[in-house]
């Protein structure tokens, strides 16, 4: 998932930036945020899209909208990648439609709103595209029958070819692993919210989306944590 793509390359701005959660004061609690940038920062708020972030940030989002704003500063330090090496930037460098991470230092359990008035420490710009996942996509449609912290199963209907041709002589009804690094939505028309496992309703239409290697059984996908779980999502996403 484009979660994971990223942990090395964040992993690899803080460590290049020692001053990065300057501002931030003496926080307990990373939480990082990342999405699409909706218009360039500007009056101290960047506004994104999110669409995926570490355990603290995805927790703070549930029941929130993916449209969210930040606050930064002076003290913020805002780092653009090309070629894998960051350049140190100003906030009118940002444009909308670029992908950033976004990190902010506050307390444990602080509610989205709470991270939301704190100054971002870092905010990291990767360019209008993400870089391409490491490997395959196996997507499946279905009907969810039960659903629960590690696990969710469903009453397959369809899918996209990897998926489809591993149920091949197979029952329709298999259960997928989820865990820390899962998001889930719950889309709601065409707008989507931020849930946990916890939220998810029998009987709603379900997509499980899975990355693994080339070739994979489906035992191995089915043991492979989703990276990402939506309920009632719209036919053509």
């Amino acid at each position: 998932m484009r979660t994971k793509i990223f942990l090395a390359v964040v992993a690899a701005a803080l460590l290049a930036s020692g001053a990065a959660f300057a501002g931030n004061g003496p926080a307990k609690q990373r939480y990082s945020f990342l999405g699409k940038l909706t218009t360039a920062p500007t009056n101290g708020s960047v506004s994104i899209t999110v669409e995926g972030g570490n355990r603290a940030a995805l927790r703070a989002m549930l029941g929130q909208p993916v449209t969210q704003t930040f606050a930064y500063d002076t003290t913020t330090e805002f780092l653009k990648w090309a070629s894998g090496l960051p350049a140190i930037v100003h906030a009118g460098d940002l444009s909308a439609g670029e992908y950033v991470w976004i990190h902010v230092r506050a307390p444990r359990d602080s509610t989205l709103a709470e991270i939301e008035q704190r100054q971002a420490g870092l905010v990291g710009d990767h360019g209008t595209t993400l870089e391409k996942p490491d490997k395959p996509l196996y997507l499946f449609r279905g009907t969810l029958t039960s659903a629960t912290s590690t696990a969710v199963s469903v009453h397959v209907t369809g899918g996209d070819g990897r998926a489809t041709k591993l149920l091949i002589g197979q029952s329709a009804d298999q259960t997928f692993s989820v865990g820390g690094q899962t998001i889930f939505l719950l889309w709601q028309g065409k707008v989507p919210t931020v849930i946990d496992a916890s939220k998810l309703v029998v009987g709603d239409r379900i997509v499980v989306r899975i990355r693994a290697d080339k070739g994979s059984t489906l035992a191995q996908i089915e043991a492979t944590a989703a990276a990402h779980v939506g309920d009632r999502e719209p036919a053509a996403k």
